[in-house]
């Protein structure tokens, strides 16, 4: 151990979370039933005068695991006055400030102003905010007549109001008669599908040929909604852009932003044809409302771009880009867009980290955006007149993950921060300094239970380079300790200093484990060299850097016991899994394999974007079999030999059941112990309470079998 890492992981034992409380004994552990029960805070937006806040509160009922959202209203300028409930007349989602004062929100509710209106889909209202949080009886805006409204954004000036949903692409309004059933032929119940309408299935659902996400931009009259509506588009499809905006599967408000004057709305879509499923290509586009075919501002650029965002002032627009075509991981620049010139530079080029989010100041003097940076994502400031990049310090200790930022006047900034050892809190910064915390959503109720302690540490992994991570038990906990080797996914990503509502360290290690996870090559947040090092290599220099870290991360603390460990991983983590079963196979006494890539060539035919397999591979696989098959677990399972549980999601499209149903064969035939867990209603993720539930007690269980021997009974 050299002085420096000593020195490092002392440090980080002794500094407890910012929640913990010296309760002694009496603290009992977190459970999975906290996880999933705790309160969940959403980001905050601001009134247009940046001196009141809203933020929702997700509550999972402890009993029936129902799950339901209340709004809340703070006063930014007296924040010690605390929140109060907002009072919206039924159940809302979306609440926004208006440009006038008033919270716009959209509700599937009935108008209790009109018998005949029985809600069922969602529309459109207004409410007048007065004090203490009651607003005035909510009116309708916009109601289209059986469709409902997936999201919505009104124009600086309020007099437009753009409003999207999925649309049949010759439909010339908002809603149509034969919205998503171009694929239902009949008489029968198939799906019909063309080879050159592109996706089939996406992420966790199936495609509806024909039907898009499309905005419509209204004019607003008298509050409310008034005209035919102008598609962005285009009204003429065969001179308009086919595209999904908001972009599938994950896309949302951030893909759709008003010019500053109101005259117009850049949007991001992707061109959607044969090539979709092969292409990266996000785009950004303008529309000056007037129902023509929209511009295509980032033509040039064959790679990702995205997160248009004017500035205040309406002279500039910033947006996010990569440069490398069909890699999903390539690095987000901050690009600054003249909108007097057309003129186009990429700001942050030569500062080496991935942004993921960017906001303007209200003076349009300064961008402030975050990204990943050795486990934290801390807010930056950057200049954008020179490029120049600042960290931020805004939390005393670790940043952690800070999210959801919102620059306001004064230099004042609203965000969220959560880490291993707490979820989201809402917190404002003054003067650029250290924030304080304005809410306590779930941080009094962290601190009632038993403490655990994160420690960094980095050690020298493949090729000589620094590698990072972390380990996670309990503070007050005596070996010995058995382990647990976290894997995250991705592969480009990280298992960072944040909370986690499936894989979260805190509450595995709270079940007595010592959870070490390492950022392997191919992890986020060290620069993009290290991101690519991954490319074609999945299982070299990454499982080197997990076997080296696991032996750094036992070396540093004596307390755990590394000859009584577990290795658990998903998605990439999953395959790693399969790998180490067929590479490091004596090292384990159990492993536990979730979503998993097992067998390379099926996963390249059944996945859906096949753009990721074919940067990471190298190509197709009838391009890049050797590299494929080099890295494919399935050609190893002779060497199998540890008990394994498999957990996989029947509506998992990015890697298909089937391969973790090829795992299991395996196992049965070579008489390994096993365990298979299917949820017929979850994806690539485990997102059901009840479900949840299920998934951390099915695993709490197979670690406790293997780790935790019972004593015999006499």
């Amino acid at each position: 151990m050299t002085k420096s890492h000593a020195l490092l992981f002392a440090t980080a034992l002794l500094a407890a979370p910012a929640t913990a409380h010296d309760h002694g004994p009496a603290a009992p552990p977190m459970q999975a039933q906290d996880l999933v029960t705790m309160p969940r805070l959403g980001a905050a937006v601001t009134s247009p005068d940046g001196r009141l806040a809203i933020y929702r509160v997700t509550e999972t009922d402890a009993e029936t695991y129902a799950r339901s959202g209340e709004w809340y209203l703070i006063d930014l300028a007296d924040p010690e006055a605390g929140s109060v409930k907002l009072d919206l007349g039924g159940g809302a989602s979306d609440v926004v400030f208006g440009p006038d004062g008033a919270l716009y929100f959209l509700s599937d509710r009935a108008d209790t102003a009109d018998a005949s209106s029985g809600g069922g889909y969602a529309r459109l209202w207004r409410a007048d905010l007065h004090a203490g949080g009651v607003t005035g009886a909510p009116t309708i805006v916009a109601d289209f007549a059986g469709t409902a409204i997936d999201g919505f954004k009104l124009s600086p000036d309020a007099k437009r109001l753009a409003v999207w949903a999925p649309i049949a692409r010759d439909c010339p309004r908002f809603g149509c008669e034969g919205d998503g059933k171009a694929h239902l032929p009949g008489p029968g119940t198939g799906r019909l599908y063309d080879a050159a309408d592109g996706f089939v299935r996406h992420w966790d659902r199936w495609t509806t040929p024909g039907t898009f996400n499309r905005v419509f931009v209204f004019d607003l009259k008298d509050g409310k909604v008034a005209g035919g509506g102008v598609p962005l588009d285009g009204r003429d499809p065969a001179t308009g852009l086919t595209g999904n905006t908001p972009t599938m599967p994950f896309g949302g408000a951030e893909d759709v932003a008003w010019a500053s004057d109101g005259t117009g709305v850049y949007f991001v879509a992707r061109v959607a044809d044969a090539a979709e499923p092969r292409s990266t290509d996000l785009d950004i586009y303008w529309s000056d409302l007037s129902g023509a075919a929209p511009v295509e501002l980032t033509e040039a650029n064959l790679a990702h771009d995205s997160a248009p965002t004017s500035s205040p002032d309406g002279r500039w627009l910033a947006y996010l880009a990569m440069e490398r075509p069909t890699y999903e991981a390539d690095r987000l620049v901050i690009q600054l867009r003249d909108l007097r010139t057309g003129k186009t530079r990429a700001l942050t080029q030569e500062f080496d980290r991935s942004f993921d989010s960017i906001a303007w100041t209200p003076d349009s003097r300064w961008i402030i955006a975050t990204a990943g940076d050795v486990l934290d994502t801390p807010a930056f400031r950057i200049d954008p007149r020179t490029g120049a990049v600042e960290r931020l310090d805004l939390m005393a200790g670790n940043e952690a993950h800070i999210a959801g930022v919102t620059p306001l006047s004064g230099g004042r900034l609203l965000f969220t921060r959560d880490s291993i050892g707490s979820p989201h809190e809402l917190y404002l910064s003054k003067d650029w300094k250290q924030a304080r915390p304005l809410t306590d959503i779930a941080m009094s109720r962290m601190g009632q239970l038993a403490t655990t302690v994160t420690s960094r540490f980095s050690f020298a992994g493949a090729n000589g380079d620094t590698v990072w991570g972390q380990v996670t038990r309990l503070e007050k906990q005596e070996g010995p300790i058995p382990a647990i080797l976290y894997i995250h996914g991705g592969p480009q990503g990280s298992f960072n200093d944040g909370w986690s509502i499936r894989w979260n360290p805190r509450v595995l290690a709270s079940q007595g484990y010592a959870v070490i996870s390492v950022d392997f090559h191919g992890s986020t947040g060290y620069g993009q060299a290290f991101t690519d090092a991954i490319n074609r290599d999945w299982g070299g220099k990454p499982l080197e850097d997990l076997q080296l870290g696991l032996a750094a991360a036992l070396a540093l603390d004596s307390q755990i016991d590394g000859s009584n460990a577990c290795a658990m991983g998903a998605s990439y983590g999953g395959y790693m899994v399969n790998w180490i079963a067929g590479q490091w196979p004596d090292r384990f006494k159990c492993l536990v394999q979730h979503d998993g890539l097992f067998e390379m060539r099926s996963f390249y035919f059944a996945t859906e974007e096949s753009w990721f397999p074919r940067w990471d591979f190298g190509g197709s696989y009838s391009e890049a079999s050797e590299t494929y098959e080099k890295w494919n677990p399935a050609n190893h399972v002779d060497k199998w030999q540890t008990p394994m549980l498999v957990v996989t999601g029947e509506k998992d499209f990015r890697v298909p059941y089937t391969q973790g149903i090829q795992s299991l064969t395996v196992l049965q035939e070579r008489g390994i112990p096993a365990q298979l867990l299917v949820f017929p209603d979850e994806n690539h993720w485990v997102l059901g309470a009840k479900n949840s539930l299920q998934w951390h007690n099915t695993v709490f269980d197979w670690l406790a079998r293997w780790l935790k021997p019972q004593a015999p009974v006499e």
